[in-house]
């Protein structure tokens, strides 16, 4: 009987066939890593996550056809939403919330190492999400109203795996409705595990839940 590969499968997307073709021959070291397809533009990204169901996709965010945001709002229109990496050059905050909204679970520049980015496949292959420390310390400086200090647990109980979901899902920027969709479960049980995670974490709302949350490093 042939062996099981263990690989992770990744899909390239990504319009100049430099970066392609560099990020293809780096990930080729990675013995447990495997390049399962390429796209340059939107439209062949879609069709290729639903060809190939690769286990991550690297999605740059700017490309011809559709863009990053907009692959990843059809795919999930579409009920097929894969593990996804954004990559891009553009150091933007309010484009990392969106597409984190949209589905994707990490984002880095494309200038992250080897070590780094590979990493971030692992992990987000394994179910986990990434999101750039440096974007993580402007996002919180740049939510308005958020007090420098505010009361919280200081010694907060750790979150379920599904309550920490949960958490990167609101602070998103998605409904419970929507974290519901996404989750395969109703409305109330959202409520239930958004009442839980400010509980657990001594905090009044969603906003110092994000902040609460990044100190402790679950983003």
């Amino acid at each position: 009987m042939a062996a099981v590969s263990t690989r992770v499968r990744v899909l390239l997307v990504e319009d100049q066939t430099l970066v392609r073709e560099g990020l293809v021959s780096l990930l080729s070291f990675a013995k447990d890593l495997e390049v399962a397809g390429q796209a340059a533009d939107g439209d062949e990204a879609l069709e290729k996550i639903e060809t190939l169901r690769p286990d991550v996709v690297l999605l740059d965010i700017r490309l011809p056809k559709r863009n990053g945001l907009e692959v990843l709002q059809e795919a999930r229109r579409r009920g097929a939403v894969p593990p996804t990496l954004i990559l891009t050059t553009f150091d933007d905050d309010a484009l990392l919330f969106d597409a984190l909204k949209a589905g994707a679970r990490g984002f880095l520049l494309k200038d992250v190492t080897f070590e780094c980015l590979t990493a971030a496949i692992r992990e987000v292959a394994a179910g986990g999400s990434l999101v750039r420390p440096a974007m993580t310390d402007r996002a919180i400086r740049s939510l308005s109203g958020a007090a420098k200090s505010f009361e919280s647990a200081e010694t907060p109980e750790r979150l379920t795996a599904r309550e920490r979901e949960v958490l990167r899902l609101f602070s998103a920027g998605l409904s419970n409705r929507e974290i519901g969709d996404a989750l395969g479960v109703v409305e109330g049980t959202v409520k239930n595990h958004v009442h839980s995670i400010l509980q657990k974490l001594g905090v009044r709302d969603r906003s110092r839940a994000m902040l609460k949350g990044i100190e402790l490093g679950y983003f």
